[in-house]
């Protein structure tokens, strides 16, 4: 049975192609013409209640039963499983009675000669390949291939997206963290960008994960239902190569360009400090290989791909959507959960609902339309990934947690939370004790958050040259060299140097240092309390005409 999104996806297709009026699609597929007219307005069906799909009763065993018959291939012709032999084993070998005789003699009729063909399939013919000629603009191939990369400091694992034109050979390349569904899609959205258009005919794949659901037999394929929408929204058709190594000839450009890329730009290993930093340098590697000749062809990829760029089809209006939309809730540890990773949001939101966008590099999480966190995304299991900031409420309240808190680790490593943090931590620890002297730095660290990081360290370097851990010092400094630069006109000022020990510091020269006065105390209110005599008179009078 058709599903609604394969439906779409040919109602668009014949609309495309043959420019169908909506009477003629409504004809031809039986449907209502309200269904032509959702189907032409966007690739995915309105939402509907799915019925329960019933499991069939075999469904239990039918791996067993083909392994019965996948063993009767080498077995003596005379000695292999009968229809019934496979019931009585279902029944005293695995203790299934559950479907009938004539279930089972159904399915067995069915699935032997099915196993029969995949094992003479791909025998009885001679090993060789044949050269092929492509047509420009007519196909394209896609594949992932793995690729380690030293992140931040780590190495780290990644999967190379790597989408080919047949012609001429121009590629586009992205780094991804995992080989997801997100990753797939926004592979084929980016290089279709930077293409500006697709292919006439198809693209080719193998059997990715993101693409197919099951893989039946010859080239039949189940396609994902998001997948499926994707296809219909940009308008091409999918090749889906024979499993492995026959399928992977069949696709042999891309087989080959996924390797020759790592191994010409790629190495040494690549050192970033994130992978939006290695893609834009791999889209600046993909224009230089324009001049790139493949197979010692007399023009370069740049000149074939200018005339293939003509005939390629148009691309729709709109981006699709990459990114999967999830609502999970915050829990006390002002944490989310998302795909069995850990990301921090802020305090505010504990025990709320929000809305996330997860995508194949990183993790968004919405307020409304306001971005409030933004994470790299995490692909191994339990993992986390906090964020000092949004934890500032909550150390208000509870100051001794914030020594062994993770988001303080985190602060230190990507050095958000310097040694001049640090300096004014251990003063104002000395100057109100551990409690007061943390909230006063949680008070500075909040100055973070409407201020450049370059003037909250100035302003802590004068509090700290001044003898003074108050906050409201350290913001009125902060200012100070806030208006300072802008004075100076300097756009991007040099990061604070660390800042030595208190003891150690003495006053520059010609250093200004501002020294509040301290609030007089109020002398004492002797005058007597006010009277209220007067006002008890007023009750007294009667209105005029009154008895």
């Amino acid at each position: 049975m058709v599903s609604r999104v394969e439906l779409f996806e040919s109602i668009r297709r014949d609309h495309r192609r043959e420019h169908m009026s909506v009477r003629a699609l409504a004809r031809r597929y039986q449907v209502h013409r309200r269904v032509v007219r959702q189907a032409l307005e966007g690739a995915m069906p309105p939402p509907r209640k799915k019925p329960a799909r019933r499991p069939q009763r075999l469904d239990p065993v039918k791996g067993f039963i083909d392994a019965m018959l996948i063993a009767d291939l080498s077995a003596p012709r005379k000695q292999r499983h009968t229809a019934r032999r496979i019931w009585q084993r279902l029944a005293e070998e695995y203790a299934f009675t559950d479907a009938s005789y004539a279930t089972v003699c159904d399915y067995v009729s069915l699935r032997r000669p099915q196993i029969e063909a995949e094992a003479r399939e791909g025998h009885g013919h001679l090993d060789g390949m044949v050269p092929q000629e492509r047509e420009p603009g007519a196909e394209a191939e896609v594949d992932f291939a793995d690729v380690w990369v030293r992140l931040a400091g780590e190495p780290v694992q990644c999967h190379l997206f790597t989408l080919r034109l047949s012609y001429s050979g121009k590629a586009v390349h992205r780094v991804f963290a995992s080989e997801s569904q997100e990753a797939f899609m926004q592979g084929h959205v980016e290089a279709f960008r930077v293409l500006g258009g697709l292919p006439l005919r198809h693209i080719r794949y193998d059997n990715l994960k993101p693409a197919v659901s099951r893989v039946c037999f010859g080239r039949i394929r189940v396609e994902s239902e998001r997948w499926v929408a994707f296809r219909s929204h940009y308008g091409f058709d999918a090749f889906y190569c024979l499993p492995g190594q026959d399928g992977a000839h069949e696709k042999g450009g891309v087989e080959h360009e996924g390797g020759r890329f790592r191994r010409a730009h790629l190495v040494p290993v690549p050192e970033v400090a994130t992978l939006e930093e290695l893609n834009d340098r791999l889209a600046a590697i993909d224009e230089t290989e324009d001049a790139r000749h493949i197979d010692n062809r007399p023009t370069s990829v740049g000149f074939d791909f200018r005339d293939e760029a003509e005939l390629l089809a148009p691309l729709p209006a709109d981006d699709f959507d990459y990114g999967v939309t999830l609502t999970p809730k915050v829990s006390k540890e002002s944490r989310i959960t998302v795909r069995m990773s850990h990301y921090s949001v802020p305090a505010r939101f504990i025990g709320q609902r929000v809305r996330v966008s997860l995508r194949a590099n990183e993790l968004l999480v919405y307020d409304r339309l306001e971005v409030v966190a933004r994470h790299p995304r995490l692909t191994r299991r339990y993992g986390y990934r906090d964020v000092l900031d949004h934890f500032l409420e909550i150390l208000l309240v509870k100051p001794g947690a914030l020594a062994g808190s993770t988001g303080l680790a985190a602060a230190r490593e990507c050095g958000a939370f310097t040694s001049t943090h640090d300096a004014f931590w251990a003063a104002a620890r000395a100057a109100h004790g551990d409690a007061d002297g943390t909230r006063a730095l949680i008070s500075v660290l909040l100055l973070h958050r409407r201020m450049p990081a370059e003037a909250v360290l100035a302003g802590i370097t004068a509090a700290l040259d001044a003898g003074s851990t108050s906050a409201d010092v350290v913001a009125i400094e902060a200012r100070k060299a806030m208006s300072a630069r802008a004075e100076a006109g300097i756009q991007a000022p040099a990061p604070a140097a660390p800042a030595p020990p208190p003891e150690s510091r003495s006053a520059e020269v010609g250093a200004r240092i501002i020294s509040l006065p301290r609030r007089a105390e109020l002398p004492a209110d002797t005058r007597p309390e006010p009277s209220v005599a007067v006002y008890d008179q007023l009750l007294s009078l009667r209105p005029k005409g009154s008895a």
